[in-house]
């Protein structure tokens, strides 16, 4: 077992490091405007649910060069921004707006990428993502020496195609969401795997009692 003390690892160093065992991680496809009302669409992968009640998202935004990058800035200045899922169809156009371009870009405008009307915020949502959640800003937390920005947002909006939405939930296999990995790797779902609910195994449970997979 390689031992690694975090002390002496440099910040890109543990983000490599990081990356590659947080892993498989959902990707954020966000849409924001600008102070010129142009749309920017970036994607980040370090994100995830935070609260249900009201139902709330957490991401982390990283700084380039110690300045915020576009999607930070514009959620700080307007307040509200839109998380587009990606699914497997979608890494061309979602892969190719990580790219660095200067602020006056619009990656929708650029790529060629479908914008759709949102209900509730004012940037738009990507018209290919199945499922679109509209969020305003919560707040933010900076974190580290490097300052990253934890945004939290609340979802004021959700839309959800109606083939992969029936009784309240998402059908599992009719989604196929894409998932990022470390460096420049990407993953598909693959073979999904169905566990009965364990439920609550009671006061008189004990470690013999209990079920256990096996070895």
């Amino acid at each position: 077992m390689h031992m690694i003390d975090a002390k002496e690892l440099s910040a890109a160093d543990a983000y490599r490091l990081l990356v590659g065992i947080v892993v498989p991680r959902p990707i954020a496809w966000i849409t924001t405007l600008d102070g010129e009302g142009r749309a920017n669409a970036a994607p980040f992968s370090c994100y995830t649910f935070v609260c249900n009640r009201p139902p709330m998202l957490a991401i982390n935004f990283g700084r380039r060069g110690g300045t915020f990058k576009d999607t930070t800035r514009n959620v700080r200045e307007r307040g509200d921004f839109v998380v587009n899922v990606v699914t497997e169809e979608l890494i061309a156009p979602m892969h190719q707006s990580s790219s660095e371009y200067p602020p006056e870009v619009s990656e929708p405008d650029l790529l060629g990428i479908e914008l759709a009307a949102s209900r509730l915020v004012g940037p738009p949502r990507i018209a290919a993502s199945p499922i679109a959640l509209e969020c305003k800003l919560d707040r933010i937390l900076e974190l580290g020496e490097l300052r990253n920005d934890l945004v939290i947002g609340e979802v004021i909006a959700f839309h959800l195609a109606e083939e992969i939405f029936a009784n309240g939930r998402v059908d599992m296999r009719g989604f196929r969401p894409l998932a990022r990995l470390g460096g420049p790797y990407y993953a598909r779902l693959g073979e999904i795997i169905t566990m009965p609910s364990v439920g609550n195994p009671g006061p008189d449970a004990t470690p013999e009692k209990t079920s256990r997979p096996p070895s």
